[in-house]
């Protein structure tokens, strides 16, 4: 296997379809040196053969062949290479170790993010890339992100995950954006066409994930609690929130009660934080803690700020304005509406950006007050 792939991906048992044409270059029982011509990858074999002949090189027990085996793998020409990237008849493992070996090669990683041939894994590899279009084509799948939650967070820790593809998943799993949520700028126009759920497994899978059935949960994580939770407390509903899976984490956003949207809304997982920010029971209190908390992300804030109905509460307003986490240009939009008081405070402030105070000084020299 190539360097930096998984640990348990290297010690599995690897099985491949070799033909009896190809067969011949990977015994292990011929010479030596037959197996280091072929490793070379001049073959008389179609791409996608020949790039089997050579993965299974990569494994052979001497050290010469498999080394020249690698090189000529990572190194096909283009014209082949975008053959087998491409083709439904190339194998899994084959698939894998050509995403590792070419993670840095956005045209590559994309052709791979597009092959139904890839397996799981190899998708939430590619899911974790710094590759846009690759994190738009994941997220597209709606098939790979029902039976593969582990892909959903990877592409909730992905930089690269822009709003337009939280809000289709999120879309997709039940979370709509509310109507009092505006879009500054969409990307949808830049996202292929999603991948349809047709398969009666899948759909099965969906109904039973957006079902109201909160049985899976524990009661603590549902029910309304009176007065603040202790340490130990926050604690133990902590402890349970880790354990769960990025889609049950989805589905508490949608379904828990104040504390467990607590929770959630600090989740390094942006997919699991924008669930819980849109969740339906989310409360104007709520709303103005997230507007002036520090442990939330950007992304978190950014939903905040472009709701509508949320914004006319003075309180959210001068929250986003104040945390030193909210972006710049959002932080510098709801000055304009903030009191002369606040505004002073906010000039002395070393916790805002300095571009916050010092257009929070132009505003008061604009009015003549200072």
């Amino acid at each position: 296997m190539v360097a930096g792939q998984p640990e348990k991906a290297q010690n599995e048992r690897i099985k491949l379809r070799i033909s009896q044409q190809a067969e011949r270059y990977v015994r292990r029982d011929a010479p030596v040196e037959s197996r280091r011509i072929a490793a070379g990858g001049a073959l008389p074999l179609p791409p996608v053969e020949l790039a089997t002949v050579l993965f299974a090189l990569t494994h052979d027990p001497d050290a010469s062949v498999k080394e020249r085996a690698q090189k000529s793998l990572e190194e096909l020409p283009d014209n082949v290479c975008n053959t087998v990237l491409s083709s439904e008849e190339s194998q899994a493992p084959v698939l894998s170790y050509l995403a590792h070996a070419y993670k840095d090669d956005a045209d590559r990683s994309e052709r791979l993010s597009l092959n139904p041939s890839c397996d799981d894994r190899t998708i939430c590899f590619l899911a974790s890339l710094p590759h846009r279009r690759v994190v738009d084509i994941v997220a597209s799948n709606q098939q790979r992100l029902l039976r593969c939650p582990e892909i959903v967070d990877a592409l909730g820790d992905n930089p690269l995950t822009g709003r337009a593809t939280i809000d289709r998943i999120l879309s997709f799993l039940g979370l709509e954006r509310p109507a009092a949520e505006v879009v500054e700028d969409s990307e949808d126009d830049a996202l292929p066409p999603p991948t349809e759920i047709t398969d009666e497994d899948a759909l099965d899978a969906l109904k039973q994930l957006l079902g109201d059935d909160a049985s899976e949960f524990a009661p603590e994580l549902l029910a309304d609690h009176e007065g603040e939770l202790d340490e130990e407390e926050e604690g133990s509903l902590l402890s349970m929130v880790s354990k769960m899976s990025v889609m049950q984490r989805v589905k508490l956003a949608r379904m828990g009660n104040k504390e467990a949207r607590s929770l959630l809304v600090r989740d390094r997982n942006k997919i699991v934080a924008s669930a819980a920010i849109r969740s339906p029971k989310m409360t104007d209190n709520e709303v103005e803690a997230i507007a002036k908390a520090r442990n939330v992300s950007d992304e978190v804030l950014r939903v905040v700020a472009n709701n509508r109905d949320w914004t006319r509460n003075y309180q959210v307003k001068l929250g986003l304005a104040t945390n030193p986490k909210c972006p710049v240009p959002t932080a510098l939009k709801f000055l304009n509406y903030l009191q002369e008081r606040d505004l002073r405070n906010i000039m002395k402030s070393k916790d805002v950006a300095t571009p916050v105070s010092t257009h929070a000084r132009r505003l008061l020299q604009k009015k003549g007050k200072i």
